[in-house]
């Protein structure tokens, strides 16, 4: 293959660095102009570059907070306790039979609401309970749509384990009735599925004048077998 160029004149070893060197400036001068400064020179120009003054929100015109302007002033208040009416660490165990009944709360919201339904139905057709209305919104301590049955001590030895293999998925609580219904919900429950919050804060032992326990009142009347 011949040389298009014959004639051309080879470049010596210096001028090729001479050409380089030239490149090397030209993108320097490139880089600079584009807002890029090579490591060594951002570091020496840290210190001199100022930022710009933070953007402050404006609030919209003639609008005053309903909080006022000095709440950051404000005392962090200290309750009394923690849980209010929690009392002390006690002495010794509490006797199981304190447990007067239980209740049982079914959870649901708008995809599980025929799965309640459901377990519902087949609660009323076999077990003497005192079942509850439908809670179609949280009610009480309860921040989900519900509803409850209560029972006697004598069935819990059926119904728990009826309940573990029926659930259909739905998050049960499964509380003691005590005269201390706070603990009741906080403390003594047993969960099925998965547990959830239960707005306890505000619950207090029952008044003078008041039942020391909630009492339960059996308003089915079972006509299948349970199974075996």
């Amino acid at each position: 293959m011949t040389d298009p160029t014959p004639n051309a004149p080879v470049a010596t070893h210096d001028e090729l660095e001479i050409q380089r060197r030239n490149l090397l400036l030209a993108g320097g001068v490139a880089a600079a102009a584009a807002g890029i400064v090579a490591p060594g020179r951002a570091k020496a120009q840290e210190g001199s570059q100022v930022p710009p003054p933070a953007r402050q929100p404006r609030a919209p015109a003639g609008g005053k907070s309903p909080w006022g302007y000095d709440t950051w002033k404000q005392a962090t208040p200290q309750p009394v306790s923690i849980r209010p009416g929690e009392a002390p660490l006690p002495q010794q165990p509490r006797a199981y039979t304190d447990i007067k009944s239980y209740h049982a709360h079914v959870y649901f919201d708008e995809d599980t609401s025929q799965k309640a339904a459901l377990l519902r139905r087949w609660v009323s057709e076999r077990f003497v309970v005192e079942l509850g209305d439908w809670n179609q919104v949280p009610r009480g301590p309860h921040v989900t749509p519900s509803f409850y049955f209560g029972f006697t001590n004598d069935l819990l030895h059926v119904i728990l384990p009826w309940l573990q293999l029926n659930s259909l998925g739905l998050t049960i609580l499964l509380h003691p009735n005590t005269d201390d219904p706070r603990s009741d919900h906080l403390y003594y429950t047993a969960w099925i599925n998965r547990s959830q919050p239960v707005n306890g804060y505000g619950m207090k032992k029952p008044g003078e004048g008041e039942p020391p326990v909630e009492l339960i009142y059996p308003n089915t009347k079972p006509f299948v077998p349970i199974e075996t």
